[in-house]
């Protein structure tokens, strides 16, 4: 398994994912900024690659630490040649790519899109016991960082609190309540964004995001549902990003080993996509 990208992500959390994993052999790195692939190459103790084309070679998967507009046209060179895919979210920069790059993955083609809040124990453990014995009818959502206050890839401060963690608030709502069918949204890209959800079933969700809070300020990213049989809350904030990506890795390794598909795939990915397209349109329409 390859590692494309030498960034913060890639160096924090799937290299060091990569070279513990005891399924998989880490074939090494490859990055734009060669540089910076040869010095986490050198610490990891696997080779760094001149081209990507290279690395393919020497690989039976990849997993992708790269801004969303890299993302497509990288991966979808690799599901032409069959190499499984671990991919980042959101998982293109635009509803285009998304799209361009679910038609170019095959579906003999093992693909995961690393939502990793969906790998923590914690997190499935709510939505398999607390969420079902609520019977929910509805949710909240809020998350409050200081992600994007300061020291933030140039990407993401572009994009603002939707593009960086929309995926992973709304997947989760969507887990818990059902299929989204409908997104809304309001308020300022690169402050206080509110959606609004409309889950199949007659189910409803808010959430509120906001990820330029001051450095100080105590982070959260609390899920609460409501429903018959009560209400169950998880605060996602606590869980261990590094443990999560190790589950993933380690899960994603055995669906490529056994062929096996799995939910999280490319075509929920796009599924995401479409709806952080519609309420990125309603935020530059200024709904």
């Amino acid at each position: 398994m390859g590692l494309v990208g030498a960034g913060r992500s890639a160096a924090e959390l799937y290299a060091p994912s990569l070279a513990s994993a005891p399924a998989i052999r880490f074939a090494g790195i490859w990055s734009r900024s060669p540089e910076a692939a040869r010095g986490l190459a050198a610490r990891c103790s696997v080779p760094s690659f001149g081209n990507f084309a290279e690395m393919l070679d020497h690989c039976d998967a990849v997993a992708f630490a790269v801004p969303p507009a890299a993302q497509p046209f990288l991966a979808a060179a690799a599901a032409g040649r069959h190499v499984a895919l671990l991919l980042s979210r959101p998982i293109a920069n635009d509803l285009a790519g998304a799209e361009e790059l679910a038609e170019a993955v095959a579906d003999d083609v093992v693909c995961q899109v690393a939502l990793t809040w969906r790998y923590a124990p914690a997190v499935r453990s709510y939505l398999d016991t607390q969420v079902r014995r609520a019977r929910p009818i509805g949710g909240t959502a809020r998350l409050i960082s200081a992600a994007l206050a300061s020291d933030a890839p140039a990407w993401r401060a572009e994009r603002g609190v939707l593009m960086d963690v929309g995926a992973d608030v709304v997947d989760l709502l969507d887990a818990a309540l059902g299929h989204t069918a409908l997104i809304r949204a309001h308020g300022d890209p690169h402050g206080w964004v509110g959606l609004l959800l409309e889950h199949e079933g007659g189910r409803y969700s808010e959430a509120s995001l906001l990820a330029t809070a001051p450095a100080d300020q105590p982070a959260r990213a609390e899920i609460e549902i409501f429903g018959r049989g009560g209400s169950a809350m998880i605060d996602c904030s606590d869980v261990t990003e590094r443990e999560a990506v190790g589950t993933m890795v380690e899960e994603f390794a055995d669906a490529v080993e056994h062929r096996r598909p799995h939910p999280l795939d490319v075509r929920h990915g796009l599924h995401l996509q479409r709806l952080l397209d519609a309420a990125e349109t309603d935020l530059l329409a200024g709904h």
